[in-house]
């Protein structure tokens, strides 16, 4: 894995904003769990790059995902899940978060625009109030086929039950 786009804490978070504002750089955001990835991670992701030069990834830590989603998750921990991201060519940077939002995160980065998944509401991304406030853009990115971590889990469950 490429450590230098893998970002752990906010001061190399600031440095790497600080660096790409400088270079007029159109910085997207968007974030997840990315636990098992799949079609419409990879469709999403290529999207949101489309939207700018750089697309910065804020991906939930192993403890984020289990308040979130339960004990039994992530099915992958989190250095795992960032290397994948990392190899997908959409992805610039993957900076973890152990909130149960990445407001914080957005806050740093301040992106042009702001991406979730079709299956959010714009209303309801988290961080869409505050990119507004600077002219910023929310973008819900239509869901290109209908798959999820959890019905992977639940296909497999099945097979092998």
């Amino acid at each position: 894995m490429d450590t230098s786009r893998y970002i752990t804490d906010r001061r190399r978070l600031r440095h790497l904003i600080t660096r790409l504002k400088y270079e007029k750089k159109r910085i997207v955001f968007t974030n997840g769990c990315f636990d098992i990835m799949h079609t419409g991670h990879t469709a999403y992701l290529e999207a949101a790059k489309a939207m700018g030069d750089t697309l910065i990834v804020g991906l939930n830590t192993d403890a984020s995902v289990r308040a979130i989603k339960g004990s039994k998750r992530p099915i992958n921990d989190e250095v795992s899940r960032a290397s994948v991201l990392l190899s997908l060519r959409a992805v610039d940077y993957v900076c973890l978060f152990s909130e149960p939002t990445p407001l914080d995160i957005i806050k740093i980065v301040k992106p042009d625009t702001l991406v979730k998944g079709g299956d959010w509401d714009i209303k309801d991304i988290v961080g869409g109030d505050f990119v507004k406030t600077y002219h910023g853009s929310v973008v819900s990115i239509p869901v290109v086929n209908h798959v999820s971590t959890t019905q992977i889990i639940e296909k497999i469950l099945k097979a092998y039950s």
